[in-house]
């Protein structure tokens, strides 16, 4: 009883392992195709941009950029691609295994059908059936050789059901290392295109990066003008930042002006780091923090207190959590710009054309706020975060 129960046991825990193993592998399957369709949706939005910004008076830096976060997508794809290719051909060996397995199978059965076949073919005539069992030395024996020729017909049967059904369990699985095969062509197609466009990415990068080896007293100044426009907004911000924390009319126990914060709301919105939902939808282009020029590796990029998200033109902006409508700014190169407050955050939206909020509105999570611009060929979301007067990283704060 011991021992039937410990085999039981051992069944049941082989059952869980391969359930467990199946959700695993259903789940990286489902997590792999997720990933390459947002590659792949990000590889659009940056061709589009890539097409726009050939047409306007896009800097060649700008350009550049946008080529080397597609390569980068591109590569990431290609990784992709490999795993998926990769796995086909190991589900195409597996399958093959299985093939060989029925078709030995089958073969043995044909075989032992055939002995039974010839062996009836021998003893066809009914007489022969008759004396075998007439011949019996008594009715004991007579019933013992009826059962058997009785199993050996009924033996003839089972072994024909059985070898149909293999046959029809080959069709099948050939049936389906057929499409198997297909689909790694396919597989190999996409993955040899994207190659071929990768390749002309780069080209187009090194020809960029030659263009702005030439005209390095040109694109300084584009430089000198951005930094003027990335200063400018920066200080605008720490103003009404500051002007939010500390200008208020509450008063404290001595009759001094006092900052009031809502505590539950900023409590909120610090628990959730990590977890804010994305202003909009599409690459970062644009990372936060202290950068050199791509090309010119001595020269500093004015410091980014944010991120640049590459939109598809006309793309919603909205609100990443609750919040009042802080402020609404027009800056250079940046055109309108939303502030809203979360107790002691802020998050601040720029390069949009249509603002759908004002000032002092409370705004919910999710809630659109603006439609963004497309600005000398560029649709990007300029999106920052602050607590207090710090500026922080967006990509630590957002899902």
């Amino acid at each position: 009883m011991m021992r039937l129960s410990g085999v039981i046991t051992f069944l049941l825990a082989g059952a869980l392992l391969l359930g467990g193993s199946a959700v695993a592998m259903a789940q990286d399957t489902k997590a792999q195709e997720d990933k390459k369709a947002r590659l792949e949706k990000e590889i659009s939005i940056i061709d589009r941009q890539l097409r726009d910004v050939k047409t306007r008076s896009a800097s060649a830096t700008t350009k550049l950029s946008l080529l080397r976060k597609q390569i980068s997508n591109r590569k990431a794809l290609i990784a992709e691609s490999d795993k998926d290719i990769r796995n086909m051909n190991r589900k195409i060996a597996q399958k093959n295994q299985e093939i060989t397995l029925i078709q030995g199978r089958l073969d043995t059965l044909s075989l032992h059908y055939t002995r039974l076949v010839r062996s009836a073919y021998k003893n066809r005539d009914s007489r022969v059936w008759y004396m075998y069992v007439l011949a019996s030395d008594n009715v004991s024996q007579a019933f013992r050789r009826i059962g058997y020729l009785k199993n050996m017909s009924s033996q003839m049967n089972v072994q024909a059901r059985k070898i149909r059904e293999a046959k029809a369990k080959l069709e099948e699985e050939t049936a389906k290392l057929t499409a198997l095969r297909e689909e790694a062509k396919v597989l190999r197609k996409q993955r040899q295109d994207e190659m071929t466009s990768l390749q002309k990415e780069e080209a187009q990068s090194d020809k960029l990066v030659r263009q702005l080896q030439t005209e390095k007293q040109k694109y300084q100044k584009e430089l000198a003008a951005k930094r003027r426009q990335v200063d400018a907004l920066n200080r605008e911000i720490e103003r009404i930042i500051r002007e939010a924390t500390r200008g208020t009319t509450a008063k404290d126990n001595k009759g001094k002006p006092k900052t009031v914060i809502d505590q539950v709301l900023d409590a909120q919105f610090a628990k959730n780091k990590g977890k804010l939902p994305w202003p909009a939808d599409g690459p970062v282009v644009d990372k936060f923090g202290q950068h050199y020029h791509p090309v010119y590796k001595n020269v500093k990029l004015p410091f980014n207190n944010g991120i640049g998200i590459a939109l598809a033109p006309g793309s919603n902006v909205q609100a990443v959590f609750d919040g009042v409508v802080k402020q609404i700014v027009v800056m250079p190169g940046y055109n309108q710009c939303v502030l809203i407050q979360h107790g002691s955050y802020f998050s601040f939206y720029c390069k949009l054309g249509v603002v759908k909020v004002k000032a002092g509105q409370k705004v919910k999570t999710g809630q659109t706020i603006g439609i963004v611009d497309t600005i000398a060929g560029e649709t990007q979301l300029h999106f920052q975060i602050w607590n207090k007067t710090t500026p922080q990283n967006p990509e630590l704060w957002l899902k």
